[in-house]
């Protein structure tokens, strides 16, 4: 199975970034495919190379789904915590999965 990983730029020079996981660790990241990035910014990983830029919450979203995946892998099924945007009975569908209106 492969995964996006979401990390954080650290630093940055013409077409890679030092970006940190969310386990603290450090890698160099190829930014060329979503160009120029700042730090703070957020970036979707794959194989070393950044593939889209993300907001924060997005970021956190995937996070918690890669953390949700990881306890499940160890048996540990109290994973609902990890998906309260999902789960949140006020919650609306995001509109890409709405109903059309008839």
């Amino acid at each position: 199975m492969c995964l996006g990983i979401p990390m954080q730029v650290i630093s940055s020079d013409f077409g890679f970034a030092q970006c940190r996981s969310n386990d603290g660790q450090v890698h160099d990241i190829d930014v060329r495919l979503v160009g120029a990035v700042e730090e703070g910014t957020w970036v979707l990983t794959f194989l070393g190379a950044a593939r889209e830029i993300l907001d924060a919450d997005t970021a956190g979203r995937i996070s918690d789904a890669l953390k949700a995946l990881d306890l499940v892998m160890q048996g540990d099924t109290n994973i609902d915590h990890l998906f309260a945007d999902l789960i949140d009975p006020d919650r609306e569908d995001p509109a890409a999965i709405q109903q059309p209106a008839e």
